[in-house]
This record gives structure tokens, C-alpha cells and sequence, in this order.
């Protein structure tokens, strides 16, 4: 149901940014909304990075745990996001980084529904700034790492 998503140039080299990105664990430190990480395998094969993770989301009543799938793409430098439980009905993600010059173009494009129908009428009302709220939370983190 809600779909979007957000462009930035920020201030930090592809590789950095990437790491950023899969150091899932420290999301909580900087995420809004994210309460807890949990990473329970990383291995990579060949041209992919997989990573099994929880994330809990959320604020006051409406907190809630999910768990994801995660492939980063070595060689297209592209990390792609699918939900494997929780309550969500789905989740799909992926981000994009393409590096000028020392900055980072970073797309980020996102699409899901919850499987609570009020829940997602709800989401669907605030979700764009909740998104560029994120957005803006990656960025700042980004750049202070840099």
C-alpha cells in the first residue's frame, strides 16, 4: 500500500555509506522509531551479502518486531529488503548509491502493508514524513562518520 521514496546527496563515500546501511545492529542509535536490531546470520557467497535481521519499530502502543531479508549486491553495489515475518503483509526495499566526486547519490525506495488494516490507513497518512524523517536521520549519521 504505501510506496515511496527518497533521493539525497550526502557528504560520504559509496563504501562508507553501504557499511552504514548493513551495520544494522547500530540502527537504534540513530533511527527514528527504532527501538531494537538483531542480526541472527551474515554470510556472503559469491556476489551476495545476506543478512537475516530483526528490526522493532515503532512508538508508544504501536510497536511491533519484523523480521528481514537482506541482500547486498557486491557488484552492483544495490542492497535489497524483503520481509520474512512479522505484521507486515509485505516489505519490499532497496537502496541505490552512486558516488560523484567524493559525495554519494543515495536512493532509497520502499514499499509494504501492514497486515492491521487501521494501521495502515494510518501509516498511509504519515508515512512520506516519517520516510524523510529516516532519511534524514542516515544523512546525519553519515556525514558525522565521514
Amino acid at each position: 500500500m504505501p510506496q515511496a521514496s527518497v533521493k539525497r546527496i550526502i557528504n560520504c563515500k559509496k563504501k562508507k555509506l553501504i557499511e552504514l546501511v548493513l551495520d544494522i545492529e547500530k540502527y537504534p542509535e540513530f533511527v527514528p522509531f527504532c527501538q531494537n536490531a538483531k542480526i541472527y546470520s551474515n554470510e556472503t557467497s559469491e556476489n551476495i551479502n545476506n543478512i537475516v535481521a530483526d528490526l522493532t519499530i515503532g512508538k508508544g502502543p504501536f510497536i511491533d518486531t519484523y523480521k528481514s531479508d537482506v541482500n547486498y549486491e557486491l557488484k552492483n553495489d544495490l542492497i535489497k529488503v524483503k520481509n520474512i515475518d512479522g505484521p507486515l503483509k509485505y516489505l519490499f526495499n532497496t537502496w541505490h548509491f552512486k558516488e560523484y566526486n567524493n559525495v554519494t547519490e543515495i536512493k532509497f525506495e520502499i514499499d509494504f502493508e501492514i497486515e492491521n488494516k487501521f494501521l495502515n490507513i494510518l501509516m498511509s497518512k504519515s508515512f512520506k514524513f516519517g520516510l524523510e524523517k529516516i532519511a534524514d536521520a542516515f544523512q546525519k549519521r553519515a556525514e558525522e562518520i565521514n
